[in-house]
């Protein structure tokens, strides 16, 4: 898988240690609609699995193409530092108004605008706006192995992606399945999922790192 997609994904996209009381056994949009409203902001590591066009429900089926992993911090509305580890080094970084994608191998920085990418695309979820029903259509889905499913379908029909499934437990996501509408699907899975912490020193501006070549789109 090259760069630019994963880079592409995780940009439409670039999304628990504090449980409300009682959120453990609510529906998934109990849930989701709790998380929404109470996080301003959230930390923590995630692993992206690429697989193959073939999905069933909220269950992996086929075999993975790709596996990225790292972490991130975001703030509500458009703010996030997005940072790839494993397997090469990468970082989506967006101020609220503006994405920067830097790659570490070819240190290159490209500089794209936000706008209103994120309004109905996966990273909406997690760094967008709170009013997530003005551009989904949310569902419930089935519960599986102590997860609670919801199905978020994108209202606009100039979006790449028909269907985003989450997976919500104890008040936060742990699972994102994306189905795009060309039936390929992509999984993120959350860890040591953070709500609120501290800004991140320097906040979330970002500054080119010196001799970076940079490109504007």
């Amino acid at each position: 898988m090259q760069k630019s997609h994963i880079a592409k994904l995780a940009a439409s996209l670039a999304l628990s240690a504090m449980l409300l009381p009682g959120i453990a056994s609510a529906s998934a949009l109990a849930q989701f609609k709790s998380f929404v409203s109470s996080t301003k902001s959230a930390k923590g590591d995630f692993e992206q699995e690429l697989l193959n066009a073939k999905s069933n429900g909220a269950n992996k089926v086929g075999s993975p193409s790709s596996k990225s992993s790292g972490t991130f911090i975001f703030a509500r509305p458009g703010k996030f530092i997005w940072t790839y580890k494993q397997p090469y080094e990468q970082l989506l970084q967006a101020d609220g108004e503006t994405l920067f994608i830097y790659d570490k191998d070819l240190n290159q920085v490209t500089i794209k605008k936000l706008g209103d990418a994120l309004g109905s695309s996966p990273a909406a979820i997690l760094f967008g706006s709170n009013d997530l029903e003005k551009n989904f259509i949310l569902k419930e889905g089935e519960a599986k192995d102590g997860v609670e499913w919801l199905e978020a379908t994108p209202k606009s029909k100039e979006t790449t992606f028909a269907q985003i499934d989450i997976g919500m437990r104890n008040g936060v996501p742990e699972i994102m399945k994306l189905q795009d509408t060309l039936g390929g699907t992509s999984l993120l899975t959350f860890k040591n999922f953070i709500k609120n912490p501290p800004a991140p020193a320097g906040g979330f501006k970002f500054v080119p790192p010196k001799g970076a070549d940079i490109l504007k789109e």
